[in-house]
């Protein structure tokens, strides 16, 4: 590997307003960071929406679709929208946008699995939005779906049809198999880029030893035919994709998955959390790829063919 791809996540639909003043909420401000993110290094876009009226995460294509043409043109960095979404919404809805802006990638969680955030709720008490509480406590009891049925019908609709290519993310050992299984479908064709995901709860944990496991079996299961990277979540981010690089893999920060920059300090934008782990690659002797060089190593079909 000659160079590391970084992806920046801007702002999912994970953490809530009331956690930071700098989640970017309307389509101008996840306009500015997404750009100033890719100016400080970043050549993968990772984007989710927000209702900019309250911070809600949304799933609506005219959210999408009023950020998107502005990232566009500001930049040259892969556009990557999420077919996630959130757990709360229907896999209909977490399509509507990715099918009407007919992406160069998406990202696709490869199963279903428990997305617990309600911890996060007791270490708040001066709520911003009446959505937010009961937002996060009610994930005590939610399971995020994504069935092997779902999974095909991302896969074809937006890779077969649409000619997105995919950040498989994987939560857990599980979903390495499910990665394989449909790879033995033909439904899943190398580059394969996998995105290895530690330290959310429901999933597999931000242990070293866990990581190392992860890789091996992706090695075993894949062989020579994907492209790795890493995502640490919280306060294990930097540590774990640090290390990730140094055992070969690519990158992914933003406040998607940490809302830090260091022990205790807010980041204050999705730049700086871009900027700081470009100066770590760099003391690595480590390089970070341009968004043309990114798209020859995961095979994209190029931003003049996506609709937005």
């Amino acid at each position: 590997m000659s160079k590391i791809i970084i992806t920046c996540a801007v702002t999912g639909s994970i953490h809530t307003p009331s956690m930071t003043p700098h989640l970017p909420i309307t389509a101008e401000e996840i306009t500015d960071e997404a750009v100033a993110a890719a100016q400080a290094g970043a050549s993968v876009l990772h984007l989710h929406a927000r209702d900019p009226i309250n911070g809600r995460p949304t799933a609506l294509a005219e959210h999408f679709m009023a950020f998107l043409p502005r990232i566009k043109q500001a930049s040259d960095a892969v556009v990557n929208i999420t077919t996630g979404g959130s757990a709360t919404m229907t896999l209909d809805d977490r399509l509507a946008a990715p099918m009407v802006a007919e992406p160069e990638m998406c990202s696709l969680n490869m199963g279903s699995m428990n997305f617990a955030l309600y911890p996060a709720a007791q270490k708040i008490s001066d709520w911003k939005y009446d959505w937010e509480k009961p937002f996060l406590e009610g994930s005590e009891d939610l399971v995020f779906k994504n069935t092997p049925r779902d999974i095909a019908y991302v896969v074809t609709e937006m890779g077969e049809k649409r000619g997105a290519r995919f950040e498989f993310e994987c939560y857990d050992l599980s979903h390495l198999y499910m990665l394989r299984h449909f790879a033995d479908r033909g439904l899943v064709k190398p580059p394969v880029f996998l995105q290895t995901i530690f330290g959310a709860m429901g999933g597999i944990g931000p242990d070293i030893d866990n990581l190392i496991f992860m890789k091996r079996t992706a090695d075993r299961l894949l062989g020579d035919d994907f492209v790795w990277s890493v995502l640490g979540a919280g306060r294990f981010q930097f540590g774990l994709v640090t290390t990730g690089a140094i055992m070969g893999s690519h990158v992914r920060v933003g406040l998607e998955d940490n809302l830090y920059i260091g022990p205790g300090e807010l980041a204050k934008s999705n730049a700086d959390q871009v900027a700081k782990i470009k100066r770590i690659l760099g003391e690595l002797s480590l390089e970070a790829a341009t968004p043309d060089e990114t798209r020859t190593m995961l095979g994209l079909k190029g931003g003049d063919r996506v609709k937005f």
